[in-house]
């Protein structure tokens, strides 16, 4: 299956706790990168690309896209230009691409809705860029999203709760263990609606007697314990 397809059931929070539990470091995007559309979700290999002002480096990067990745574009979190639009999305859209994210701002916005494919961004405006700077040797070979650098061995994720940056060799145990969570979750969610309190299913009575006896104990350790699930 692919990562798309494993990503479909599950949710950004629930791959960041699957990090968390693994070990793995905990790449997010910066608070405000968000779909153009609300409710689109994006999952696929990092295709990754650095503007300097032209969208000529887009259609380099096309020529060497896989099926299901996604455009990851470093525009440096600029917010005085847009630096994608409906043409770059349509040319992504028939290249096989899954999605595009954008360290930066969009334009065309009825445009990109009705073309469908997913987009995040910090949002929109008008102006293009008017600037060509000169291009740098890593231009196709990473991209900078906020504080993180990836590169095409990362896998993006990303819906309503943000977007989320994963290495390829980690992704399925990632996505795994975010399923494991998931059902998790659902029994103990299920289980309140059915009466029985969180309280009551997380036996914190008896966390609070053990914390009073050793106030080290943490209830992140008594979850791990009891296998609770609503923190990692």
């Amino acid at each position: 299956m692919t990562h798309r397809e494993l990503f479909a059931p599950l949710s950004t929070p629930l791959v960041a706790d699957a990090c968390l539990r693994l070990g793995v470091p905990l790449r997010l995007a910066p608070p405000g990168i968000a779909a153009v559309v609300p409710g689109q979700r994006v999952a696929g290999r990092v295709l990754p690309v650095r503007h300097y002002g032209s969208v000529d480096v887009f259609l380099e990067a096309f020529g060497t896209a896989g099926p299901g990745d996604v455009l990851v574009i470093d525009n440096g979190g600029r917010t005085d230009e847009a630096c994608a639009g409906d043409l770059a999305v349509l040319e992504a859209g028939v290249s096989g691409l899954s999605g595009v994210v954008i360290w930066g701002l969009h334009r065309d916005t009825p445009e990109l809705v009705e073309i469908g494919l997913p987009v995040f961004s910090y949002g929109a405006c008008p102006a293009g860029p008017v600037r060509l700077d000169e291009r740098g040797p890593d231009a196709l070979a990473s991209a900078r999203f906020g504080p993180h650098t990836v590169t095409a061995e990362d896998v993006a994720f990303g819906d309503q709760d943000g977007l989320l940056f994963v290495p390829a060799d980690r992704a399925a145990d990632v996505l795994t263990a975010a399923a494991a969570i998931h059902a998790t979750e659902r029994t103990q969610a299920d289980r309140i609606r059915a009466g029985q309190t969180l309280r009551r299913q997380t036996a914190f009575d008896d966390y609070l007697a053990r914390r009073a006896a050793d106030p080290a104990y943490t209830f992140r350790q008594h979850l791990q314990q009891i296998g609770g699930a609503i923190e990692v």
